[in-house]
Parts: C-alpha cells; sequence; structure tokens
C-alpha cells in the first residue's frame, strides 16, 4: 500500500517533475520572447513612420491626388480608389465564398471530385498574387475588355485571390458547430435548409467573419496583382465610379517610393501612416461585426 507514495516521493521522480517546471517556464519565457520581438517590430515600424512622415500632413495632402509636385501630391484618390476596389472585393468573395463554403461542407458528397475541389481551394490560397494579376489581366481585360485601371477589375482581381481564403475558414467554422445542433433541429422536424440557415450558418458567422478579416486585410495591401491590370497609372483626380480610372494606397505608396525627389520620402511615410490607420479602422469595424454576431452554446 506504501509502493505508490514513496514512488512519488522519490528522487528520481523529484527530478523528473523538476525538469518538467523547467521545460514549461522556458516554454513561456520563449513565447514571451516571440510576442516582445512581434510587438517591438509593430513599434518601430510606427515610430519610424510617424517620425518621418508626420510633417507631410497638410490639408492638401489629405485632399488631392497625384501630381509631380511633391508638395501639391496627396491621398485622396488612392484612398477612394482603395476604398471603391475593396468594395467590389467584398460584394464578389464574401457571398460566393459563404455559398461554396456551405455546399462543400454541408451538402456536397464525399467523392473524388470534390476531395480535387477541395485540394484545388486548398491550393489556390497559397498562389502567389502575381499570378491572379496575369489572370485579371488575360481575363478580365484582354477577353472581357473591361475598363484598365478601373476599381472595378482590381476587385475583381482581389476577390479572385481572396476568395480562397473565404471558403478555407468558412468551412473550419461551419466544421466547428456540434453536430447535437443538427440532430436538435432535425429532431424537431426542421428541413436541412432550415437546419444550415436556420441554426448552422449563424452560429459559425463570428468564424467566417474571421477569415473574411484576414483575407481583406491582404487584398487592402497587395500591390503585385494590382500593377499588372494598370493600376499604377498616373491618376490626377480621384475616380467618380468603380469603371473610372483610379489607383489604390499600397501602389501610389510604391510609386512615390521610387520617385528620386527627396521630398517624396517624407510623403510616403505620410502615405503609409494612412495606410495603416484605414487597415485598422476596417479590421476594427470587421472585428465589431463579429463580436456582434458572435453566439455561444
Amino acid at each position: 500500500m506504501n509502493k505508490p507514495s514513496s514512488r512519488w516521493a522519490s528522487e528520481a521522480m523529484t527530478k523528473r517533475i523538476a525538469r518538467r517546471y523547467a521545460a514549461e517556464r522556458r516554454f513561456k519565457a520563449l513565447g514571451l520572447l516571440a510576442v516582445g520581438v512581434s510587438l517591438a517590430f509593430l513599434a518601430f515600424l510606427l515610430v519610424t513612420m510617424t517620425v518621418r512622415g508626420v510633417g507631410g500632413f497638410s490639408s492638401t495632402f489629405l485632399t488631392a491626388s497625384d501630381a509631380t509636385d511633391p508638395m501639391m501630391v496627396g491621398v485622396w484618390g488612392a484612398l477612394k480608389g482603395s476604398f471603391l476596389t475593396i468594395i467590389v472585393t467584398m460584394a464578389l468573395a464574401f457571398p460566393v465564398g459563404v455559398l461554396a463554403a456551405v455546399y462543400l461542407e454541408e451538402f456536397a458528397k464525399r467523392n473524388r471530385w470534390n476531395d480535387f475541389i477541395e485540394v484545388s481551394i486548398n491550393n489556390l490560397a497559397a498562389v502567389p498574387s502575381i499570378i491572379f494579376g496575369l489572370l485579371g489581366l488575360a481575363v478580365f481585360l484582354n477577353v472581357m475588355n473591361l475598363p484598365r485601371s478601373a476599381a472595378l477589375v482590381g476587385g475583381l482581381t482581389l476577390a479572385l485571390m481572396t476568395m480562397p481564403v473565404i471558403v478555407i475558414a468558412g468551412r473550419n467554422a461551419i466544421k466547428a458547430v456540434p453536430p447535437s445542433i443538427r440532430d436538435a433541429a432535425l429532431g424537431v422536424g426542421a428541413s436541412k435548409m432550415q437546419v444550415v440557415f436556420h441554426h448552422v450558418l449563424p452560429l459559425a458567422l463570428p468564424g467566417i467573419l474571421t477569415g473574411t478579416i484576414i483575407g481583406m486585410a491582404r487584398a487592402l495591401g497587395e500591390t503585385a496583382p494590382l500593377l499588372m491590370i494598370g493600376m499604377r497609372a498616373f491618376i490626377v483626380s480621384p475616380p467618380q465610379g468603380i469603371t473610372d480610372p483610379a489607383t489604390v494606397l499600397p501602389v501610389q505608396i510604391f510609386l512615390w517610393s521610387d520617385e528620386v525627389d527627396r521630398a517624396f520620402v517624407e510623403k510616403t511615410s505620410a502615405a503609409i501612416i494612412v495606410l495603416l490607420l484605414f487597415m485598422l479602422m476596417m479590421n476594427g469595424l470587421a472585428i465589431y461585426l463579429r463580436n456582434r454576431f458572435e453566439r455561444r452554446w
């Protein structure tokens, strides 16, 4: 009867437990170091951009568009182009991505064809963004003859890039809903459609919105695919619609960073601050919507 207690009180077991606690402390220290390094890089970026770009802010900078004179340039045209492009991207990628996720997870049969589709979607999420730019150039400009440099084409191209991310996040969120909820709804006589759209989808919506946030943030910061469809043009007036010539903030920053005039360095840093604030506002709105619709079970 005394063997178990003597085993736990032995010197070997005491050393073994001590090693486990030491490993746990080392893991916590490494995790804290990783968080500290990430925050340090973010703080360095914010401080550097603020110091360099704070002098570039003016009423002209916030209300004007691109120009050849660095004292007359502004971000309003690029900011409006980014907003229109993201609106087109979200209007196409979100409903199509969610419906594809619902179909693949709730209605599609398990067979080789659907397995092939699932693998293809996973591979599309990892394709470099420049490939989607080439696809947009070939399909939307050369085949469909849509207007070059327009927010419409930029939004369609970014929607193709964002859709796989939303589909994967949507499927994972739907899969995380407990099967007991589906069984309970079916048990009281609900149809398959009612189970999905009245119970499963509302419960999975916070996870779907999280995937949408990640996809939209990636789309908002993309430059390469938009360069391929001509959104690096010199645009001196803000776009009035999604078919007008436009540019976006990341492309505008890229163009200014390539200027020889040193006065553009200050404007580039100021534009980066505006882009970060724009992304924080959009992510904040998305997080609010996610928390607003979150339900616990």
